[in-house]
């Protein structure tokens, strides 16, 4: 025994404790297996801990004893094919000897093992490989408010990248809906994809200790496939948003004085905490792709602006986009990605982007001398550009997999030669004569 609990609330168990000898931060205390804290401040005999489970059935006085192992989760190949709590748990899948568990903490990489390459990423999704295409060893954010889309295009990626790649994965969900999760893993098994990844749920429903720690669980499954398996991984986490929200939850329990928002003073190292880890090195790759939640639409939030200033790149969803009917709903002015260099994508590549960019920018302007003038007071030049623009915009909208059975049409994969193709035919006037009711909803022009 080491102490003994003098006040419980949610998120704060403290502990008398008489002697500290071989008590640090970050240690695991516990009552019992199900009733178990992690030390997060040591003041004089009083020991600050956050419960890693509800604290219902806790009552002052109960003994408290210290737990060697710490967080720690499965680190071998029993990994895939398997659904993890953020504790190293199983949620999903059948039981299995544990063959080795690693500290969910424990991350060595020096600055000189860090690897960089510029290898194309493709995900079959048109509008993400022609404006903001991805490298292996990536990371793209995937930023916009409720409703707009986010979980749906992660899911089409993951579908995608199984198809095209075949790659090992690994998911997490921090703050998922339990009937989300539930659909994924129902997916995963149909396609008969599930032997190919592991999944860690920290769900919606649990306290802010268990979703914060999803995200080191995951990033250590990552590791393995990384470091002992030597592969290219691919990371998705839906939603990075809410580990920082978990954190701040704790943060304001605990009566730490908060910065704007609400958010916690160590918001900056927190984040780079996690997104340090995922790189790639010698061994392999993590090619990461995060949807970020943006609250109330603000894309200058602290919190969404601290995690992308790690990301490689980012694709923005946009509400006024999507309340035109028009999926994906990413904003092609607020996209970006590093991979949109001549010498990654070429120059056919590079100069379509460019063109495109310019004939949208156009049409925006036009838009409002029409609203004024009529389109009869355009140039030729002008509606050619008005007219291909929009055929432009309802090309790049794309029939999804997994949003086959609420569409009723059947999703594509496209490849990026056969994007750049139509993109060039329809701004060389190819397709003028054919109505753009005709581009929505497509994969490659088949006209």
């Amino acid at each position: 025994m080491v102490g003994k609990i003098i006040s419980i609330s949610e998120i704060n168990v403290k502990i008398l404790c008489e002697d500290l000898s071989g008590i640090k931060i970050g240690d695991i205390l516990g009552v019992d297996d199900e009733n178990q804290f992690e030390v997060v401040e040591i003041n004089d005999n009083i020991i600050t801990s956050i419960p890693l489970k509800k604290v219902i059935g806790l009552k002052k006085g109960l003994a408290v004893k210290k737990y060697d192992d710490g967080i720690k989760i499965e680190y071998s190949d029993n990994i895939l094919g398997r659904v993890f709590n953020p504790y190293g748990k199983l949620l999903e899948g059948n039981n299995f000897q544990t063959e080795k568990a690693k500290n969910v903490y424990d991350y060595k990489m020096d600055f000189k093992s860090v690897n960089v390459n510029n290898e194309l990423f493709l995900t079959g999704i048109k509008i993400v490989d022609f404006f903001a295409p991805l490298c292996k060893g990536y990371k793209m954010g995937f930023l916009g408010g409720a409703g707009v889309g986010k979980t749906v295009l992660i899911k089409e990626l993951i579908h995608n990248v199984y198809t095209s790649k075949g790659s090992n994965s690994v998911f997490i969900g921090i703050g998922e809906r339990s009937r989300e999760g539930r659909e994924l893993i129902d997916e995963m098994k149909e396609a008969n994809l599930f032997n190919k990844i592991s999944l860690v749920f920290g769900q919606m429903g649990e306290n802010p200790v268990e979703r914060s720690k999803a995200i080191y669980s995951g990033v250590t499954l990552c590791e393995y496939l990384r470091d002992e398996k030597k592969q290219d991984v691919l990371l998705f986490i839906d939603n990075s948003y809410r580990f920082v929200q978990a954190k701040s939850e704790i943060s304001m329990e605990l009566n730490h004085i908060p910065i704007e928002n609400g958010y916690t003073t160590t918001l900056n190292s927190d984040v780079s905490e996690i997104e340090e880890r995922i790189n790639s090195n010698e061994n392999g790759t993590i090619t990461s792709i995060q949807t970020i939640y943006v609250p109330a639409d603000d894309l200058n939030d602290e919190a969404v602006q601290t995690i992308v200033s790690h990301m490689d790149g980012q694709i923005t969803l946009d509400r006024k986009i999507a309340e035109k009917g028009l999926y994906p709903a990413i904003n092609v002015f607020k996209s970006r990605s590093k991979a949109l260099d001549v010498d990654i994508i070429g120059e056919t590549h590079y100069n379509l982007v460019q063109e495109v960019l310019r004939y949208y920018t156009r049409y925006e302007e036009l838009e409002e001398i029409i609203a004024v003038l009529g389109i009869d007071e355009l140039s030729n030049d002008d509606k050619n550009i008005f007219y291909r623009t929009r055929k432009l915009r309802n090309y790049f909208t794309q029939p999804m997999f997994v949003a086959e059975n609420y569409t009723n049409i059947a999703g594509e994969f496209v490849e990026i030669a056969d994007v750049l193709k139509d993109v060039s035919d329809i701004l060389n006037g190819i397709y003028d004569s054919i109505d753009e009711s005709k581009f929505l909803y497509i994969g490659r022009i088949k006209v």
